[in-house]
């Protein structure tokens, strides 16, 4: 039985609020189920899932359909809710190169994530060094790390400055991470999100020569054919609606999301491409081993409907635009030479 409909247009759009901010919790609890299950290294996940060790895992399909995988730069990861990313590459071999990371999500999904951090149970604050708490708990800063609250449908131009103040530099490499956060939102929204990016990376008086800008996004497309509606479906069942869906109806078309903003170049790839060709066999064969996976042809469908598109922005020069014109994934020889 549904439950009754909230009795105001407020009402209705915390209600929608929520609904997204729990798609955030069921990630990560897949992959915390992918971690326990060997497809996935992420030492950081459960600390930011209460009682994590009480989590059931995850169906094999859920598990498998989870995996993926010099000069100082910037990451930016809007929308970034549970993700352990920046505690992750603190961990390997490039910790050196990131010269600040943001993350930015709802005020309430800030909170959480910063109370998490600075509790000292977590373990997470023991990467960041000394941290101060803004914003009345909502934002964290540290040297490098830097959670920032706002609600992304928002105009940037009225939040946006006032929230990355002198943090966040036009002059280093940039790369804007989008996961799963878009499609969330109207296309005009994102539309003016990105915008909002472009001119800030744009060459000015203050900033002559900006650093590159980089942008991937990874989140489920072409949802008109009959697997995307039975997927549209099931997240309407939870209200959650996907508007940001309906502009790139195939592959073809989603790297217009970045050409149309002037990007250099711009691509994009299935998950069942990447998971076919872009990845080692020999990863592929251990994966497989962890666990029987039945629905093989329910993941290929479920594969085919997500795609990651990067793009990248370079200023007019040729020099600027040589190293990054081939930025993005390669294939994998032994595959190629198979399907040879």
């Amino acid at each position: 039985m549904h439950p009754p409909a909230p009795a105001n247009r407020s009402e209705r759009v915390h209600d929608a609020d929520a609904a997204i901010r729990q798609t955030d919790s069921d990630a990560a609890l897949a992959r915390l189920s992918a971690v326990r299950k060997g497809y996935l290294t992420d030492r950081f996940i459960s600390s930011l899932l209460p009682r994590a060790q009480l989590q059931p895992l995850r169906s094999p399909l859920i598990n498998t359909g989870t995996y993926p995988e010099g000069q100082l730069c910037q990451i930016v990861s809007l929308g970034a809710g549970s993700d352990t990313r920046f505690w992750r590459l603190m961990d390997g071999p490039w910790k050196e190169q990131i010269g600040a990371y943001f993350e930015l999500d709802f005020p309430d999904v800030t909170l959480k994530k910063a109370m998490t951090i600075r509790n000292p149970r977590s373990g997470l604050s023991t990467t960041l060094g000394h941290s101060e708490l803004d914003l009345g708990g909502q934002a964290l800063h540290s040297s490098r790390y830097h959670l920032l609250p706002c609600d992304l449908r928002n105009p940037p131009a009225d939040i946006f400055p006032g929230l990355f103040k002198e943090y966040l530099s036009p002059a280093l490499p940039t790369l804007l991470l989008f996961e799963c956060v878009l499609v969330y939102m109207s296309p005009e929204a994102s539309s003016i999100l990105i915008q909002w990016f472009v001119d800030f990376f744009n060459p000015s008086t203050h900033t002559p020569s900006p650093g590159t800008l980089g942008c991937t996004v990874y989140e489920m497309f072409g949802l008109e054919d009959a697997f995307g509606q039975v997927m549209m479906n099931n997240l309407r069942a939870r209200n959650v609606s996907l508007p940001g869906a309906k502009p790139y109806p195939s592959l073809e078309s989603l790297p217009s999301r970045f050409l149309t903003h002037g990007f250099t170049s711009a691509k994009a790839l299935t998950l069942r491409n990447i998971r076919s060709n872009y990845i080692e066999r020999s990863e592929l064969e251990r994966i497989s081993s962890l666990e029987m996976l039945d629905e093989v042809e329910e993941l290929n469908l479920v594969l085919e409907h997500y795609a990651i598109t990067w793009g990248v922005k370079t200023s007019s020069s040729a020099a600027s635009i040589s190293p990054w014109i081939k930025w993005g994934l390669r294939p994998v020889k032994q595959q190629l030479a198979d399907i040879a």
